[in-house]
């Protein structure tokens, strides 16, 4: 509505009002002014009353009806507004979320990550795992050993995944009996062999090279093979070996022994021996000796740890620090679970011009015989320095013994090497190097409360190899066993050797330059 409909619709209530209250007005003037009806009207004044009522009436009536005019007019007004405008507000709302909901959809890359999982590194893994069954495959598998009989005669039982060959023959000085057979995965139940029957007191087995598996028979006294022979499998039943024994006298038992067929030597050289040219390479040849291995465990720790793993570890260990030096050509025994006989690793280390011998070991006590913890140093001599280094010098020599080695086999190597024992001057290096270690590991490790001893052991025999066993701990003493599985106390341990090491070369090489320029 605009300002001037209303303007005109308030001026025609106005004039209507004004109208309606000057008609009453008028006539209530005209009647005062007349005189000859002045006395008629005083006397009837409640007419005149009357009148003005009547017109007080119509005033409001023509109030009313111009209020409604008004209302009327203000109706048209509204009606005559442009209405266009609320629509087109209307219509833009709902388009513009449209847009972002056509956009939602656009979510499409649930699609590509189901593709992702045919990741074809899937058929890899599954043909790797194939070559491991074959691996399997390549060595039998013996399951099970049975024992029977009394002390006259016994039987061993061995089942096998297939047949194989075995050849079976005594040894003297301790009695017992030794097969040699293929290379063998031994899966038999945990204690398998620790106790005997009959005949048969106990018996170990396990790898000795690289192709060539052993199980050596400790006797309850002198006996002869009798039978020795491998059955096929049949009727979903496994290949079995068999071994016979018959208890003889010993003299009997020695005429046996040579006619049997002795332990052939192997022809080959030790496995992982470094051939590398040496003409040109000035450095000293040290010879790290991890004792034990293969079918001999060495010591064994209550909770299950051998002696010969944790010395493979630990050697290894210190191998890398002195090669990474670059000072030294350092060479190992064995770098594998395999034996190595006694004399054959003396014979390496003298074939290999080594300028030291380092045998690491690990002790033990048998339970009742005390308590004993920390490192020991050894050196080599004719008489022990104590019962406990006679103890071990005993036990550690036995690891041919253990192994089915036969020492008649090699008396005059031995008997050079007692008389090269005569050479002072390699005793005296030896004894110059372990003093070495003992400074050097009293700063890294916990020694034994007498770190330095002596013991006639057949591994420092080596005439012109100055050499040294140390064994690191007693797995039977949990504060040893603790540390010598703890990472990071070997690498403490294998600095300070390797210290010893550096500091013995340093002295030995300086005496040597001393001499040469006196000369």
């Amino acid at each position: 509505m605009t300002p001037g409909m209303i303007d005109a619709g308030n001026q025609g209530v106005v004039s209507l009002f004004s109208r309606a209250s000057a008609e009453p007005m008028a006539s209530y003037q005209s009647t005062v002014e007349s005189a000859p009806c002045v006395a008629a009207q005083v006397a009837s004044g409640f007419t005149g009353r009357r009148q003005l009522r009547q017109h007080r009436a119509l005033a409001v009536r023509i109030v009313v009806v111009a209020i409604v005019f008004n209302l009327t007019l203000v109706l048209q007004a509204r009606s005559q507004m442009p209405l266009p405008v609320p629509p087109p507000a209307a219509v833009e709302a709902p388009i513009v979320p449209a847009v972002p909901a056509v956009e939602t959809p656009l979510v499409v890359p649930a699609p590509p990550p189901v593709e992702t999982p045919p990741v074809v590194p899937t058929p890899p893994a599954v043909e790797s795992v194939v070559p491991a069954p074959l691996a399997v495959d390549k060595s039998p598998v013996a399951t099970d050993a049975r024992l029977a009989g009394d002390d006259r005669q016994t039987r061993l039982v061995i089942d096998i995944s297939r047949k194989i060959d075995m050849r079976a023959f005594a040894l003297a000085d301790p009695y017992r009996v030794v097969i040699e057979i293929p290379q063998v995965n031994f899966q038999f139940p945990s204690n398998t062999g620790e106790r005997g029957r009959g005949i048969i007191k106990a018996f170990r087995y396990g790898l000795v090279m690289s192709g060539q598996s052993r199980i050596v028979i400790d006797l309850a006294g002198p006996a002869r093979v009798t039978k020795a022979f491998v059955l096929d499998s049949v009727d979903g039943q496994p290949a079995r070996m068999v071994l016979d024994l018959v208890a003889v006298d010993r003299e009997t038992f020695l005429r046996a022994t040579v006619i049997d067929n002795h332990l052939p030597r192997p022809a080959e050289p030790l496995p992982h021996r470094d051939h590398e040219e040496r003409a040109s390479d000035s450095r000293p040849v040290v010879v790290l000796d991890p004792g034990h291995g293969g079918i001999d465990p060495g010591t064994r720790a209550p909770s299950g740890e051998l002696e010969k793993d944790l010395v493979l570890e630990f050697t290894a260990m210190l191998r890398a620090k002195l090669e990474a030096t670059g000072k030294y050509r350092v060479m190992m025994t064995r770098t594998d679970d395999t034996f190595v006989e006694l004399s054959e690793r003396v014979r390496f280390a003298r074939q290999q011009k080594a300028q030291l011998l380092i045998s690491i070991h690990c002790d033990a006590l048998a339970r009742g015989e005390g308590e004993a913890e920390g490192a020991t140093i050894y050196t080599l001599s004719d008489k022990a320095s104590d019962a406990e280094a006679q103890r071990l010098a005993d036990a550690e020599n036995r690891a041919d013994v253990i192994a089915g080695v036969d020492l008649a086999a090699e008396p005059d190597e031995i008997a050079d090497i007692l008389i090269d024992l005569a050479q002072r001057e390699t005793r005296a290096f030896s004894a110059q190097f372990a003093r070495d270690v003992v400074k050097e590991m009293r700063t890294a490790a916990r020694l034994h409360k007498r770190p330095q001893k002596s013991a006639g052991f057949r591994i420092l025999k080596a005439p012109d190899v100055p050499s040294v066993l140390i064994e690191l701990g007693y797995v039977s003493n949990a504060r040893d066993l603790k540390q010598l599985i703890s990472e990071n106390w070997r690498s403490h341990a294998g600095d300070s050797i390797a210290h010893a090491v550096h500091s013995y070369f340093t002295t030995r090489l300086a005496g040597r330059g001393t001499d040469a320029r006196a000369q």
